[in-house]
């Protein structure tokens, strides 16, 4: 095999190919390592730190810790968000 890449390739690309390849593969390796850690790092997160996606494993460890659960309401379009006596905007106008 090295005689058809030594007739194939130039002479000196040979060397620099050589030369090249263990630094491409310990980039390659560490670029794979800080890419896991990341996307790790940006899990998102309860207010305890506990994973989201730990909700089906956890959800009576979380009860034990007594872990405050917060209920987000979702607001439509046809809702103004405003609190009790408040006028919205467009009332006002």
């Amino acid at each position: 095999m090295g005689d058809f890449l030594s007739s194939v390739l130039p002479p000196g690309l040979i060397d620099v190919l050589s030369a090249l390849i263990p630094p491409v593969v310990v980039a390659t390796v560490f670029c794979a390592f800080v890419i896991k850690l990341l996307r790790k790092e940006m899990a998102p997160r309860r207010m305890d730190g506990s994973l989201v996606s730990e909700d089906a494993t956890s959800d009576d460890s979380a009860a034990d810790k007594g872990a405050a659960e917060v209920e987000e309401t979702k607001a439509t379009n046809e809702t103004p968000i405003t609190q009790d006596g408040e006028r919205t905007e467009s009332e006002g106008r």
